[in-house]
């Protein structure tokens, strides 16, 4: 709950955010949350952490995917229909791929180290955003 609860009221701030700041900071920020979330509700398994933890992930994840779109829509170096059909495919695989892929580590291994593999996610979100260039908004 903590979690649904963050990401939909994520989505109604992230614009107000994203005004201000930059869609380049917004994407650092929003993987900062995620990284930063993963690793406490992994470090800490207690409720209160848990809570905590994926709350800021629900902050996280929360303006990715609208941000991620509104770039593909904004593309200089792809025709906007293929940039955004580029987007969505990934997200598509990503979708079909990402489930089995974390139920695999984690049975291999843990549940923690399955969420620690997406908290290096939110931080590659992070390390593409910082490195990219500046997104016009």
């Amino acid at each position: 709950m903590a979690f649904m609860g963050t990401m939909a009221t994520g989505r109604f701030i992230a614009d107000n955010f994203t005004h201000r700041f930059g869609l380049n900071r917004t994407l650092q920020v929003s993987g900062c949350l995620i990284c930063i979330g993963l690793i406490i509700a992994t470090a800490f398994p207690v409720l209160i952490a848990g809570i905590i933890g994926f709350s800021l992930v629900g902050f996280g994840v929360s303006s990715v995917v609208p941000l991620v779109y509104s770039a593909a829509g904004k593309s200089k170096k792809l025709e906007v229909g293929m940039a955004i059909t580029a987007v969505s495919t990934i997200g598509f695989f990503g979708f079909l791929i990402g489930p089995p892929l974390i139920g695999f580590v984690a049975g291999i291994s843990s549940l923690r180290v399955s969420f620690l593999i997406i908290a290096a996610m939110g931080f590659t979100i992070f390390f593409l955003a910082k490195n990219s260039g500046e997104i016009e908004r």
